[in-house]
């Protein structure tokens, strides 16, 4: 069985859009792309190769694959950039396409869920989710996030889109790791808890 883990950069009010650059995804008039930059160090950057620093498989929607192709194949030598390049890259789209970025293989049609299930049941690696907005709200939706590695930046933004949206059924997760750095982001690391619990005072 494989683990589904969703890694997200997201503002305190739960924004993901566009964190890495102005350009990256300006869709509803998101204005503030590139928001985690001035927040992002050399601490920030050795936790992430520690989450990326093993044995992986990626499981995209089509957007962030369309924006991931054209620079992680040229940046092999960056080590986030090898270990991306090393994974298979399950991409979910509408509609089929071809792709000359190694490793890729497309999950199209009505049964995508489906498709992901037998993914899970799958010998590998885990499978890691990064961006894909819409498709995690799929995943969500269809309990199939087993962890959420999400780091926390001192900022929000208003609109755009979130992490927690259209897909979120109720749900209960452990707290299993922490680590908050210099300039204030928290990485926090959750496992899937079964179900929510409720009490009165």
């Amino acid at each position: 069985m494989r683990k589904i883990v969703v890694l997200s950069f997201i503002s305190l009010d739960g924004v993901m859009q566009a964190p890495g650059a102005p350009e990256e995804d300006t869709s509803g008039g998101f204005k503030y792309g590139g928001w985690t930059v001035p927040y992002m160090g050399e601490e920030s950057g050795k936790l992430m190769l520690e989450q990326m620093g093993h044995p992986f498989d990626l499981l995209l929607g089509k957007t962030t694959y369309d924006i991931w192709k054209p620079y992680w194949p040229v940046h092999n030598d960056n080590p986030i950039g090898a270990a991306i390049n090393k994974a298979t890259k399950y991409v979910a789209s509408d509609v089929p396409f071809e792709s000359d970025w190694e490793k890729t293989v497309v999950l199209t049609g009505s049964d995508v869920v489906d498709q992901v299930k037998k993914l899970k049941e799958s010998d590998g690696p885990e499978l890691q989710v990064h961006g894909s907005g819409n498709f995690i709200q799929t995943l969500l939706k269809n309990d199939l996030v087993d962890e959420l590695w999400l780091k926390i930046f001192p900022v929000t933004l208003g609109p755009g889109k979130k992490l927690f949206q259209d897909g979120t059924i109720a749900a209960a997760f452990k707290l299993t790791s922490s680590h908050v750095t210099p300039s204030g982001v928290i990485f926090a690391n959750y496992e899937r808890a079964g179900d929510v619990k409720t009490g009165s005072f």
